[in-house]
């Protein structure tokens, strides 16, 4: 986490304010002192708030005019903050240029990630390889999603989307879900600035994983039937959109069947009705974690 700080501070070309949650433990080696930081303290774990209402509460003593999450193990790119303030609309959520972070080089290394698709009908995301190499030369460009360790917007924006929901998502799982489907179906939009970067350690990497615990709590199976529902048959009354708009806006889209629309239908009377616990025939379900997609 020290390192992350230290990045953002001496990477930053203007005023920024870094607030850090700590949620269930205080680091292992105690934060320098610094004015441009504040902490805040969730207490012991199994009595924490999760990642959520985390980001909820940073978001809610934060000061400026824009906002950026990030994860606590990333590294970024000289003036990160003035380009990402340079492209951002109002109504607009921005991610930079992802690459994977050599935690102990502390540098990003691999090939970059300009946009991630959510899977069907699962909606976990999978990175998104053609795009990046299909529109490498469009510097400002829109994505479907992105994975979620950096994203940035107005302080406008946070506050229309009304925060992040922990009631309908629980405590962890679908937060770049929640935030891009909201930002596309209510008319703004979502991009990938490729004019700046951050580097992200994966917490698929050694020595930093998930507990079963943890596990079961954020990939809870009835939350992700009700998000699947919701998401996919429209029940958002804030859109301006409707889902079948963003698909065909991106398409085609990787790990969604060709005939995906007759498929909604049927999904819906097998797996999402109250009065069925028949499974769909043939679901893709890519998991939690990251797919690569082959470059076309």
């Amino acid at each position: 986490m020290q390192e992350t700080i230290n990045d953002l501070l001496k990477n930053a070309w203007g005023e920024i304010e870094i607030i850090v949650v700590l949620d269930g433990r205080w680091p292992t080696n105690l934060l320098q002192n610094n004015s441009k930081v504040i902490t805040i303290f969730h207490g012991q774990a199994e009595k924490n708030l999760g990642m959520r209402m985390s980001i909820n509460r940073g978001v809610l003593i934060a000061n400026g005019q824009y906002i950026m999450k990030v994860d606590e193990h990333c590294t970024f790119d000289k003036g990160y903050d003035i380009k990402l303030i340079a492209d951002c609309d109002e109504n607009w959520v921005v991610a930079p240029r992802k690459f994977d972070l050599d935690a102990e080089a502390w540098k990003p290394m691999g090939e970059a990630v300009d946009n991630v698709a959510f899977a069907y009908p699962s909606l976990n995301y999978v990175k998104w390889r053609s795009w990046h190499h299909q529109r490498k030369d469009i510097l400002i460009d829109d994505c479907l999603g992105f994975q979620g360790s950096c994203y940035f917007m107005s302080r406008k924006h946070w506050d229309w989307l009304g925060g992040l929901d922990d009631k309908a998502y629980g405590s962890f799982h679908y937060e770049p879900q929640e935030i891009c489907l909201k930002t596309w179906l209510g008319g703004g939009r979502v991009v990938t600035n490729k004019k700046t970067w951050y580097g992200h350690w994966h917490r698929n990497r050694k020595d930093y994983s998930f507990s079963p615990r943890q596990r079961r709590e954020f990939y809870d199976k009835s939350i992700s039937k009700r998000v699947e529902d919701y998401w996919l048959n429209d029940r958002w009354s804030n859109k301006i959109h409707n889902f079948e708009w963003l698909i065909e806006k991106f398409w085609p889209v990787p790990y969604w069947p060709g005939d995906w629309r007759e498929r909604i239908k049927i999904d819906a009377e097998k797996y999402w009705s109250k009065d069925s616990s028949k499974q769909p025939t043939e679901r893709v379900d890519v998991g939690a974690l990251e797919v690569n997609e082959k470059p076309s």
